[in-house]
């Protein structure tokens, strides 16, 4: 009787593939992040320019002009100046919180990451200028750092 040989795999052969599965990891996984955050910021500086751009038609629609104070005023009408953001104020979208203020004669919309290097790196701002503005640490009570545009 022909003795039956079993074919397996060795300790070593398996510790080999499990070493190349893990480099291959530790490379790709910090790619995979790092793009994340890149979109996010993508979709925070579009965001942002969206409604800055929809203030501008919002004031042009006022019979005395008047830039939106809140967030609110511009979601929470029928129909929406825009309505990619969906109705509070503040708004958490693709890891940024948005928020507007506005006055009279001037506003400002800021996008800062919910969890700063993890959502995001930088805060992002447009104003009634129309410059976008942009900082690593989270931005409150108006527009600052270099600007982009």
């Amino acid at each position: 009787m022909q003795a039956m040989l079993k074919r397996c795999f060795t300790l070593v052969e398996i510790m080999i593939v499990v070493a190349i599965i893990t480099l291959l990891a530790a490379i790709g996984i910090p790619g995979l992040l790092r793009s994340r955050l890149t979109g996010n910021e993508a979709t925070a500086i579009r965001g942002v320019k969206s409604i800055a751009t929809a203030c501008e038609v919002y004031r042009a629609a006022q019979i005395s002009p008047i830039y939106p104070a809140t967030l609110n005023n511009l979601t929470n009408v029928s129909p929406p100046y825009i309505s990619s953001l969906g109705p509070g104020d503040p708004v958490t979208k693709a890891g940024y919180t948005y928020t507007l203020t506005g006055t009279e004669n001037s506003f400002y919309v800021i996008a800062n990451p919910t969890q700063p290097g993890s959502t995001g790196i930088r805060s992002f701002c447009v104003n009634e200028t129309g410059n976008l503005y942009s900082q690593t640490s989270s931005m409150a009570g108006g527009c600052s750092g270099s600007v982009l545009n």
